[in-house]
């Protein structure tokens, strides 16, 4: 092919390539076609995997969509193909670009309408294929310990109070009434005098 025939871009089951790129490379661009599966379809086409896309022609490129959309025209494996024993047609085909990712998405919302363990790790966004998640996947709000309540009668935001030391009375409780005896062992309050000793009786 001439240089004024070349395609600088050219368009594959819905993909913009580069003309400059591999013919293996530019298939595997394509949402659904893997490098292998590229590399087979080309020998199973009897095409240079390694030529230059913007040289191919018109007719090669039709065979090529046509290859991707209906792997069994050239004579592809079932094994081959992404979508196999389909729940609701029961058939094996492929699927490319939005019609696999609409495939994908129904699997999931299927998934989870029966209630079955891997819906339920598709609701929560968790690891479905029974990955570690001890070390990995830590994406996502953090998860945490709930910080306890607070036990009845205590202040909110007061500090704990020292060991050994004395507790605050708390906000609101009544002074204690004057002349009144404090209790035993209790300190004595910062500048009371202290109790004269009392008096012993007189020996006869």
């Amino acid at each position: 092919m001439s240089a004024a025939e070349y395609k600088h871009i050219l368009r594959i089951a819905g993909k913009d390539v580069e003309g400059s790129k591999k013919l293996i490379v530019a298939i595997s661009e394509v949402k659904g076609v893997g490098y292998n599966f590229a590399q087979v379809l080309t020998q199973s086409l009897n095409i240079n995997p390694n030529i230059r896309v913007g040289f191919l022609t018109d007719g090669e490129i039709r065979e090529i969509e046509r290859a991707i959309a209906d792997p069994k025209v050239a004579a592809l494996p079932e094994w081959y193909l992404n979508r196999r024993k389909d729940m609701d047609s029961g058939t094996t085909h492929h699927l490319i670009t939005s019609d696999l990712d609409f495939a994908s998405a129904n699997d999931v919302e299927r998934e989870k309408l029966v209630m079955s363990w891997r819906g339920y790790r598709h609701m929560f966004g968790l690891r479905v294929r029974g990955q570690r998640t001890r070390t990995t996947g830590r994406k996502g709000g953090a998860v945490g310990v709930k910080k306890s309540a607070l036990k009845p009668g205590a202040a909110p935001g007061a500090a704990p109070a020292a060991s050994g030391a004395p507790a605050a009375p708390a906000a609101g409780a009544a002074a204690p009434a004057a002349g009144a005896k404090p209790a035993a062992g209790a300190a004595p309050a910062a500048g009371a005098k202290p109790a004269a000793p009392a008096k012993e009786p007189a020996k006869k």
